[in-house]
């Protein structure tokens, strides 16, 4: 222990590295679980399979296959290009997604700014909101070193868009923070523990509306469709990684899916309830309390703590990655808008909406919430759990029938024999 107290430095630095390969970590394994996910909702939506050969029927594989590919790939810097701007683009996008992840809390008070054994960093929100904002320095160094038309077109054109919608998205991120009083996120999660009702999600009409608006917002944020103008391969070829190959590629995609995932936990700890199932109390100074007998100092009431955040984590993953998923399913289901139109949407009505729900709240918080409280978050909520549970039987209730093909199978796996005359036809 002397010998720990005299080299705090070195036992800091130590703790940092792991800390920062933990989540160096996490964001590589999500993008390669994200890319996979993203064929199969692709695959489903337009009644296709995705990946179905590497690594079993379900093509587990076919994102490790992917990038060993890339990895052995040429890397290619073209001759009209300024090779350091070129170089750089890639790793300043990542690392203004990566920097997020840095305040973003998984469980009660395991964040990697506080080394998961200190006090959260206070301003987390206002945090995450700065260095997510980074990330189009290096979409713009993309662009304009690749000495590409096609690709400082699309550096531009995200240069526009991520500007335009970071302010809606910071009034809608106000609304939560006024409610709450703080920008702490361990604290506002916490706010919202116990029954499902008490997420902010549900507090009033204004924090329902400023959810809703801050994740058209964020999904425009993270250059997805049918906000996906800076890449828009109709027009631009590729946009702004025009020119990229190999493992300069990769880093981009990594830098977006840690943004999808960086943006959808904000949106969790804000206004779902973070790390709370809903249904149970919070976990971790549950456990410690039940294991440490009333002992908080007991080794066991830590070994309880931590047993509660392991579990905390993997809530508040899940709960990202299910809004990761929506954004996927909205990415296949929507038609692109044009330039125009995704400018119009933002300056047009998502910065006013998002206005009037910064002064609704504020007004609600005054006047009004003192004298309903509570009960309008229990209707609300009934209201949702009603809609969603109505929502689930007509998905399990309402027939689904697959496309006949011309074997008369309607199996996607087994196509079935195949007439003589398409055998003949096909030179099977």
């Amino acid at each position: 222990m002397e010998w720990l107290s005299s080299h705090k430095e070195l036992v800091d630095g130590i703790f940092a590295i792991v800390e920062a390969s933990l989540l160096v970590g996490f964001v590589a394994g999500s993008a390669v679980f994200f890319i996979w996910l993203e064929r199969k909702v692709a695959g489903r939506i337009q009644d296709r399979l995705g990946p179905t050969r590497v690594g079993g029927r379900f093509g587990w594989l076919q994102t490790i296959a992917d990038g060993v590919k890339l990895l052995v790939k040429e890397d290619l810097i073209p001759a009209d290009a300024d090779q350091m701007l070129f170089r750089l683009g890639p790793y300043i996008a990542f690392c203004g997604a990566f920097a997020a992840f840095i305040a973003l809390p998984f469980a009660n008070g395991w964040t990697a700014a506080s080394g998961w054994f200190a006090k959260p960093l206070s301003i987390g929100v206002f945090f995450i909101l700065a260095v997510m904002s980074t990330e189009v320095f290096g979409i713009i160094l993309a662009g304009y070193g690749s000495g590409s038309k096609w690709a400082l077109f699309g550096g531009i054109r995200e240069a526009a868009q991520m500007v335009s919608y970071e302010v809606p998205m910071a009034l809608c991120v106000l609304v939560p923070v006024i409610v709450a009083g703080s920008m702490d996120l361990n604290y506002i999660s916490n706010l919202q523990g116990g029954g499902i009702w008490n997420w902010y999600l549900f507090h009033d009409p204004f924090t329902f509306l400023a959810f809703w608006t801050y994740f058209t917002c964020a999904t425009a944020q993270c250059k997805r469709a049918p906000f996906d103008l800076a890449e828009a391969e109709s027009e631009l070829v590729a946009g702004f990684h025009t020119e990229y190959s190999g493992l300069r590629w990769s880093f981009f995609f990594m830098a977006e899916y840690g943004a999808m995932f960086a943006v959808s936990g904000i949106a969790v700890l804000l206004f779902l309830g973070g790390w709370n199932t809903g249904f149970l109390p919070e976990l971790s100074t549950t456990f410690a309390r039940l294991l440490g007998g009333g002992d908080p100092s007991s080794w066991m009431a830590y070994l309880g703590w931590v047993i509660g955040n392991v579990i905390n984590v993997v809530v508040f993953v899940l709960k990202g990655w299910l809004l990761v998923f929506v954004q996927m399913w909205v990415r296949w289901t929507l038609p692109r808008l044009r330039i125009d139109q995704v400018m119009m949407t933002c300056l047009k009505y998502l910065l006013p909406i998002s206005c009037v729900l910064l002064m609704g709240v504020s007004v609600w918080q005054v006047a009004v919430y003192p004298w309903v409280g509570v009960y309008f978050s229990y209707v609300l909520c009934a209201v949702c759990l009603a809609l969603f549970a109505w929502m689930g039987v007509k998905v399990v209730t309402t027939p689904s029938h697959l496309p006949v093909s011309v074997t008369g199978a309607t199996n996607l796996w087994h196509r079935g024999p195949i007439p003589p005359d398409l055998a003949r036809k096909n030179g099977e």
